[in-house]
């Protein structure tokens, strides 16, 4: 008659009898455990029965093994050991190398997660580029000290540039636009026609020199045609605006009301005007310098 402890050394319980009788013990279903471990349930039944052969391979074998002992509490380094004897002596035929085992799927991030932070990583690594190369700033990598001071360099190995300068200035707060009362004053003699938007006229003679006309606050648009824009001054609340047009142009349905003559752009430089004093380039006005100081006779 056998000896039911010689018995039971003769022929020990299986790693999955051993799992399956320990998570028995702890009243714990199988379901849970696959929860908890992320292990599909299916190779769970796999591991209790000992059918090694429908698991992926013999280093998940290992792996899903280790982890399901760890979550009953039991010893996941013997529980791996006795795991890769038992393929060893059933020959699963399994061609993967015993060495690796795969990490515990409970631990292994999702892929999403995964992917989310290589891509954060990427624009951090981006945006770190873009700044330290300057182009972010505009200064393209130059000193803002050295560029405000007007030392700074070029590549082409001269100063930089005014309008580079002008990157390191604080931008000018732009002046209110004028408001008030709208005054024409004639400083030359000049026919005027004022109107408002139903065409009802509001002045309509010929100005002379001295000549005030107020444009009425209440006019709805009012507007003008003169035949030379230059022989009147105007104002905004005392304030003088640029010309209405180019001298010895008419102009006709300008708006002159505060709001209008505020919004509207100063007039283009005749280019048939011949060029004022403040014009003239210093390469031009070099020569005829040395001219008047050369004594006469002298070549």
């Amino acid at each position: 008659m056998t000896d039911p402890i010689e018995g039971a050394g003769m022929f020990p319980k299986s790693v999955g009898e051993r799992l399956a009788e320990a998570r028995k013990k702890a009243k714990i279903d199988l379901a849970d455990v696959s929860s908890r471990t992320r292990i599909p349930l299916r190779h769970l039944e796999a591991i209790e029965t000992g059918r090694y052969a429908d698991l992926p391979s013999a280093t998940y074998a290992t792996g899903f093994t280790k982890a399901y002992a760890r979550t009953l509490g039991m010893d996941e380094v013997e529980i791996g050991r006795d795991v890769r004897a038992e393929l060893q002596a059933i020959g699963a035929g399994y061609s993967q190398p015993d060495y690796f085992e795969p990490a515990d799927p409970a631990r292994v991030p999702p892929r999403a997660l995964a992917w989310t932070a290589a891509l954060v990583a990427i624009l951090i690594i981006g945006g770190f580029a873009l700044w330290r190369s300057g182009v972010i700033d505009g200064l393209g990598g130059r000193d803002p000290a050295a560029i405000a001071a007007g030392t700074d360099v070029t590549e082409q190995g001269g100063p930089a540039s005014e309008a580079t300068i002008n990157l390191a200035a604080p931008a000018a707060t732009p002046a209110a636009p004028p408001s008030g009362q709208v005054v024409l004053t004639a400083n030359d003699e000049v026919w005027v026609r004022i109107y408002d938007a139903a065409n009802q006229r509001l002045l309509e003679s010929t100005m002379k020199p001295g000549d005030r006309f107020e444009v009425p606050a209440d006019a709805n648009n009012p507007q003008i045609n003169v035949g030379r824009p230059e022989a009147l001054t105007v104002t905004v609340g005392g304030q003088p605006v640029p010309a209405l047009g180019i001298p010895g142009r008419p102009i006709r349905d300008v708006g002159v009301s505060a709001a209008a003559l505020a919004a509207r752009p100063a007039p283009a430089p005749d280019p048939s005007a011949p060029p004022t004093a403040a014009t003239v380039t210093p390469a031009a006005a070099a020569p005829a310098a040395s001219n008047a100081a050369t004594p006469a006779g002298q070549p």
